[in-house]
């Protein structure tokens, strides 16, 4: 990498000794050799941005790569690509592929297959063998492996006493368990939020209890057992204060919103459009509000972009029969920050993006300082701009912010001796 010197950046990086300060940054052979004003130029390419901002790197806790299995949709290297479009230096990715990331072998798969990518890639491991929900996973040799923490993602266990035994095996290893906090039954067939639009659209309803019932079990075995749980795309209020009282009884608990929940409700299914088609899915008004104050007051300690690829022919089929999800890689923070602008500081929301995801996963912050390799995110976060599809870089297209105008952007990334800005590196 050349030497770099970015040009009057605003830095935000509570705990580190630049933070809130204005200044330029020389990077060389990825490190940060030397902050302050004015730094003369010498051989250095100059990236000069009106209102650039910089932190530590961001971290993602729930992005989906297709990886082994479905590589069309999206594989290691074009996920990574997208992850780094999207301002992050690190990804946790799920582990629900074909096959599922349920032994060493596959984790090892994963990492090996990452190496030298800019981004790094952290690997999920299924909760239980398959993710079927019927036997526990073998946990601790994924961890020793290399994974980073184990869900069944879309698959709740149901069986509470597995769960219970999942919680009791990780505990011993200080392992992170993370569960979606819905019961599928509750859920079953449903296309979209139970309330007044469904039975207006006439689609089948999934109702907000499905999520606090569920929860509930999952916070009680938490309490038993003393162990450590992620709730994974809260999407409630009840959900929310759930969370918000087991964290007043202190249990070991974190949790995280999907950027687009932030921002969307139930409403624009009006037209029936399959991009809009999330699971969890988009929610009443209520409880986008209860979400964001979530965000705000520290229940929830991450915002994650939920990235899943899905090609047209899954994607573009009538509203019943279409796949859930939507990609997000590269315009999480950018929907998030639209959503929570005027509501929260431009710090607290890089804080749900950078120090929340990795307080969850005990990874430590890259402070920004002269002397240390640069692992840093670089941002705009009063930048107006429209998402179009020469911003996609996934390898699919299943977005339904095509058009649409937003307010902060991520603009690159330098981690790993490398820089990624904009598409390029």
């Amino acid at each position: 990498m050349n030497d770099l010197l970015f040009r009057q950046v605003a830095i935000t990086d509570p705990g580190g000794p630049l933070h809130d300060t204005v200044a330029d940054l020389h990077i060389s052979e990825g490190r940060l050799l030397r902050a302050g004003a004015k730094l003369p130029k010498g051989d250095a390419k100059v990236i000069a941005v009106e209102g650039l901002h910089a932190s530590p790197g961001w971290v993602d806790l729930r992005a989906h790569f297709c990886d082994p299995g479905e590589e069309y949709k999206e594989d290691v290297r074009s996920g990574l690509d997208a992850a780094a479009a999207g301002g992050y230096t690190a990804v946790a990715v799920l582990p629900g592929t074909s096959p599922p990331v349920d032994q060493r072998a596959t984790v090892e798969y994963l990492l090996r297959k990452s190496q030298g990518h800019a981004v790094r890639l952290l690997p999920l491991g299924t909760l239980t063998k398959g993710g079927k929900g019927e036997q526990l996973a073998e946990l601790y040799d994924m961890q020793q492996a290399g994974a980073v923490g184990f869900t069944d993602d879309l698959h709740p266990v149901r069986n509470a006493r597995l769960m219970l035994l999942a919680l009791q095996y990780a505990h011993n290893f200080n392992g992170l368990v993370m569960a979606m906090p819905q019961d599928p039954d509750l859920m079953r067939d449903g296309q979209m939020h139970e309330g007044v639009m469904s039975t207006r659209l006439g689609l089948r309803g999934m109702p907000a209890m499905a999520e606090p019932v569920r929860l509930a079990r999952d916070l009680q075995l938490l309490e038993y057992t003393g162990s450590r749980l992620h709730v994974e795309a809260v999407s409630t209020a009840e959900g929310v204060a759930l969370i918000r009282e087991a964290k007043a009884r202190k249990l070991r608990v974190t949790a995280s919103v999907c950027a687009h929940h932030l921002l969307l409700d139930d409403g624009v299914l009006r037209g029936f459009d399959s991009h809009y088609k999330v699971m969890p899915p988009f929610r009443s008004p209520e409880h986008i509000e209860a979400l964001r104050e979530g965000v705000k007051d520290g229940t929830i300690d991450s915002i994650v972009s939920d990235h899943r690829p899905e090609d047209v022919e899954h994607k573009k089929l009538e509203f019943g029969h279409a796949a859930f999800g939507i990609i997000g890689l590269e315009t999480a923070y950018a929907v998030a920050n639209t959503a929570l602008q005027g509501r929260m500081t431009g710090r607290r929301i890089v804080e749900r993006f950078c120090h929340g995801p990795r307080a969850v996963l005990g990874l430590p912050v890259p402070h920004i300082a002269e002397g240390e390799m640069a692992e840093l995110t670089l941002f705009a976060p009063a930048h107006q701009w429209q998402f179009s599809n020469s911003d996609i870089v996934s390898r699919s297209h299943n977005t339904p912010f095509l058009g649409h105008r937003f307010t902060g952007k991520a603009m690159g990334i330098v981690a790993n001796g490398q820089m990624r800005w904009g598409h390029g590196s």
